[in-house]
């Protein structure tokens, strides 16, 4: 199956279903509509949530659409959002770099994982009643 890594900020987004929508440069997986991705937290590389692809597109960074943000964090500026791929990366990024917009929805969540984000403050379940 293949993996995407997230930011463990990103991660505690998406488990809050704040974040359906990722952006990756240099795609070296060929991620594609229909796949089934292990979602992992960067930082540790474990596992927290397994989804499915809903739709894959390909466009530069100059030319994101509104729709393109749908899902997905904001930046301040562009500047911010190339220095912020920058360093992910570890590349040079611009205006005229190719992005892949990805879509995504969470299949399962990873329990002990998110019991594990639960203990440091990061799993905010949408249900306040929720454990």
């Amino acid at each position: 199956m293949k993996t995407m890594k997230f930011q463990k900020t990103l991660s505690e987004m998406i488990l809050r279903g704040e974040k359906t929508t990722t952006w990756r440069l240099f795609d070296d997986k060929n991620l594609t509509k229909g796949d089934r991705v292990t979602f992992m937290v960067k930082e540790a590389l474990d596992p927290f949530a397994t989804a499915v692809l809903t739709d894959v597109r390909e466009t530069t960074l100059g030319e994101l659409t509104e729709e393109d943000w749908a899902g997905h964090e904001r930046f301040e500026t562009e500047q911010e959002m190339y220095d912020t791929y920058m360093r992910y990366y570890d590349r040079p990024v611009d205006a005229d770099m190719a992005v892949k917009i990805v879509r995504f929805k969470i299949g399962s969540i990873h329990q002990d994982l998110s019991i594990s984000l639960k203990s440091q403050r990061l799993y905010k379940p949408k249900n306040p009643l929720a454990g």
